[in-house]
């Protein structure tokens, strides 16, 4: 009797879960008969190194279509700001909604499920909404990153940057030479071949993109497909007529490429990240060829990446599944293409902390620009609040439906992000920041202010002058109430 009870019991509470699932494909359909809309779908692309110099942020050296067709049809954030510059941390602290802080979200190896393990990631709060949550390319820096999150097992192409094995043989081979006792040394850090698109990795990833989609055309349950792209990041290897939109000799080298006035100890870096790369001087600045051919390089990947999301968004289109798809774009930080003699990223400048942010909503009209300041730990609540999923406590960003609806409206007063020992802050006019030892916990070193009105290259640092003691002491008060903290003492 006991058995047939338990078995009773079993079956009926599998009925009120299966009931109660909002991912089961009937209960959609059963939304749909009645009259009902829809959840909307949401596609989520993700940029590696993408800086906002795209032609639809008022820039004119890239040849980027697709990206500027995007933006006609979303609400782009011009003055969008990571949480920190450097992927691992930067894409954990978004995909949490949480700030990052001394001890928290760090470095590029920063992992959401061990520095917030308690944290509801935004792929699982949308797996536990009954969406279908699917993971291709870089999305979290490590792929098995919250796995449980996704609805497959997270896929990411094997394919290669290099195409060209004996040109990057012989350059390690050189540069060994010229330089003894490296003991890593990559490639080069750029190569143009002429290979098709589809030996390239991020091509690979909007041709998978493209199957879901297609199968979701075909479905009635709500997907959240997340779509992350390695381009531009080093090497810069692109196929040949990607670079052959670009001829080197014209390429623009910055016109600041020396450290700013007054800048404190440790906030202009030694280019760690490129100087792995085989033709690359272990210290020094690099030769105005190199800078030229670096910056080549990197518009080169940017235009191949443009052209894979020209494919998703035309797929996306004629598989119907636009008119009820949120898109968001977004880089996960900024890039230095020479400026302040700093390649890479990992500063507290504006350079690496400015990145783009385009969000295309049913029901939102596009083609409009929002030039309030915007935190990237501000997605995780907006995706939630357009789709009807409750915000997790833990998240503090906020969401950005009422910029959505009217870009023109007064916006955040701050964006706060961080980097290694430095605490910065930009508000409308200034960015402040400040760096502490102890990996930030310590003691006051060093600060830096610029003012965006009069310098907005951040080229001479104002900090310490009478006459924005004010304004200094306003920035530095927002920093200490609101940046991140994982519970040490300053």
């Amino acid at each position: 009797m006991r058995k047939v009870v338990l078995s009773l019991l079993l079956i009926f509470g599998f009925q009120i879960c299966q009931d109660s699932l909002l991912g089961s494909a009937e209960a959609f359909e059963a939304t749909a008969v009645a009259g009902k809309s829809a959840p909307p779908n949401v596609l989520f692309i993700a940029v590696d190194d993408l800086r906002p110099q795209l032609a639809c942020y008022g820039q004119t050296q890239m040849h980027t279509p697709n990206f500027d067709a995007l933006s006609k049809r979303s609400v782009l954030f011009e003055r969008a700001y990571c949480m920190v510059p450097t992927c691992g941390a930067s894409r954990a602290s978004l995909m949490t909604g949480i700030r990052p802080s001394p001890g928290r979200f760090v470095s590029y190896t920063a992992r959401a499920d061990r520095e917030t393990p308690d944290a509801i990631t935004l792929n699982t709060v949308f797996k536990r909404s009954g969406y279908t949550t699917i993971s291709l390319g870089k999305v979290f820096h490590f792929v098995d990153d919250n796995a449980a999150g996704w609805s497959e097992t997270p896929w990411r192409s094997k394919l290669g940057d290099y195409h060209d094995a004996a040109l990057q043989e012989s350059a390690i081979a050189e540069h060994r030479v010229k330089y003894p006792g490296r003991k890593k040394v990559r490639g080069m850090p750029y190569e143009s071949v002429d290979t098709p698109d589809n030996q390239y990795r991020d091509h690979e990833t909007a041709t998978k993109a493209i199957e879901y989609l297609q199968r979701f055309s075909q479905s009635a349950q709500p997907f959240f497909l997340a779509v992350g792209f390695n381009k531009p990041h080093l090497p810069f290897c692109a196929p040949k007529h990607y670079w052959d939109l670009y001829k080197t000799n014209e390429i623009d080298l910055p016109r600041n490429d020396s450290a700013p006035m007054g800048a404190p100890e440790g906030a202009v870096h030694a280019s760690g990240e490129l100087r792995a790369y085989s033709t690359i001087p272990p210290s020094g600045p690099v030769s105005t060829e190199t800078a030229r051919s670096l910056i080549h390089g990197y518009y080169a990947c940017v235009s191949f990446v443009d052209a894979q999301l020209g494919r998703i968004i035309n797929h996306l289109d004629q598989s119907g599944l636009s008119e009820n798809t949120i898109v968001v774009l977004w880089g996960d930080h900024g890039w230095q293409l020479g400026e302040h003699g700093m390649w890479n990223k990992h500063s507290c400048f504006e350079t690496s902390m400015h990145s783009p942010l385009m969000i295309s909503a049913p029901g939102f009209t596009g083609g409009r620009r929002c030039a309030s300041l915007t935190e990237f730990i501000d997605i995780y609540p907006t995706l939630c609040d357009l789709t009807g999923i409750a915000i997790p406590d833990q998240v503090q960003g906020v969401t950005l439906r009422p910029w959505l609806e009217d870009p023109a409206r007064q916006g955040k007063s701050r964006a706060i992000g961080r980097f290694q020992n430095g605490d910065t802050v930009r508000s409308d006019r200034y960015r402040y920041t400040e760096y502490r030892g102890r990996g930030g916990r310590g003691p006051l070193t060093g600060s830096m202010l610029y003012d965006h009105v009069v310098d907005p290259e951040e080229n001479a640092n104002r900090s310490g002058l009478p006459e924005l003691q004010a304004d200094e002491s306003r920035l530095r008060q927002w920093l200490a109430n609101q940046k991140g903290s994982d519970g040490s003492s300053d």
